[in-house]
């Protein structure tokens, strides 16, 4: 049984350009190698997602839940946040 599959699929101009460019420049053997690596690509992202969701979100959520007095206020975070574009912006 064959390990692989045929597949058609549509792109925008754009892309398609851009999987080209890929296979003319020498990085990839094929428009297949490109798309594959895409795949991979999206699948860590995904994995990585879930991984940050489960460790950091998810614990962070139940201390908040334990002990609400841990939480800042949202009026606070927005303040932070405006100071820090403000920053950025003279800086950049």
């Amino acid at each position: 049984m064959r390990s692989t599959r045929q597949l058609s699929i549509t792109l925008t101009r754009e892309m398609a350009e851009k999987v080209r460019a890929k296979v003319d420049s020498g990085e990839y053997a094929s428009e297949s190698e490109v798309i594959r690596d895409g795949l991979r690509a999206l699948e860590a992202r995904g994995k990585a997602i879930d991984s940050w969701l489960r460790n950091k979100v998810a614990p962070t959520y139940d201390a908040m839940k334990a002990d609400p007095s841990q939480a800042v206020a949202i009026t606070r975070v927005n303040r932070s946040l405006a100071a820090a574009r403000k920053s950025m912006r003279k800086a950049g």
